[in-house]
């Protein structure tokens, strides 16, 4: 298996691409601490993943709120001793025309899906950096490659997710921890579900496939890196194109 022995922290994983994530990385040997906001989904996945024989832990905890984010991340370090690897997976979205965006849905855009991770990668840098070596994956998204109309906080948080992701690939270098962004296009997920409710998705990608991806980041080779990693629709025009 290939992440035997390694200790994993899943944020927004109690469904969608985090749950894929928490039960893939779960199938190759690795323990997984699960957190969300919703308590009775992230229990339901770390049954699953104690099922499959690893040790799970299951993290009500809303990224919006930095305090939380510190018990999530010292309540995972008391139970497994160390965090090998962070996903930066909780999301959040509001799509509508910039004239009709609220200062609270943009804020809360931003908490979730930029602020959320700074405050994440921060409370697990010591460990990894004290031991040289990690992984920090952030699922970002091609809105964070291209400007996408009714999108323009989704956007912003996710162009600056990508731009975090480049400079800590940097900075942390020479500690040993590989940091890599994945922009996946449209995966069919409640989140999309909910925030774009017209679009047929039957031809979208699921889950599953993001966490593949992710399990490739998580196995890289330490000669080798990628920085970001673009997963869209097969039927889909590539970006740029």
């Amino acid at each position: 298996m290939l992440l035997t022995g390694k200790r994993a922290l899943i944020t927004g994983g109690g469904r969608g691409i985090g749950q894929g994530i928490a039960l893939s990385f779960a199938q190759q040997g690795c323990d997984v601490a699960v957190a969300a906001r919703t308590e009775s989904e992230v229990r339901a996945v770390a049954d699953v993943v104690r099922d499959m024989g690893r040790r799970a832990l299951a993290l009500p905890c809303d990224i919006a709120n930095p305090a939380a984010i510190q018990a999530m991340v010292r309540e995972t370090i008391a139970c497994f001793g160390v965090i090998d690897i962070l996903i930066n997976n909780a999301g959040y979205a509001q799509f509508r025309p910039f004239h009709e965006l609220t200062a609270e849905e943009w804020q809360q855009t931003l908490d979730v899906n930029l602020t959320g991770p700074f405050h994440c990668i921060q409370a697990v840098l010591p460990g990894m950096m004290a031991r040289r070596s990690g992984r920090i994956i952030n699922i970002s998204s091609v809105a964070g490659l291209k400007p996408l109309p009714h999108q323009s906080a989704y956007c912003a948080s996710k162009h600056g997710l990508n731009g975090l992701t480049k400079v800590l690939a940097m900075e942390l270098r020479p500690y040993g921890i590989g940091v890599h962004a994945i922009c996946p296009g449209g995966v069919d997920t409640k989140l999309t579900r909910e925030a774009m409710p017209e679009r047929d998705k039957s031809d979208w990608m699921t889950p599953e496939d993001i966490a593949h991806a992710c399990l490739y980041l998580a196995t890289l080779s330490p000669r080798a890196t990628t920085d970001e990693l673009v997963i869209r629709r097969y039927d889909s025009t590539p970006i740029g194109g």
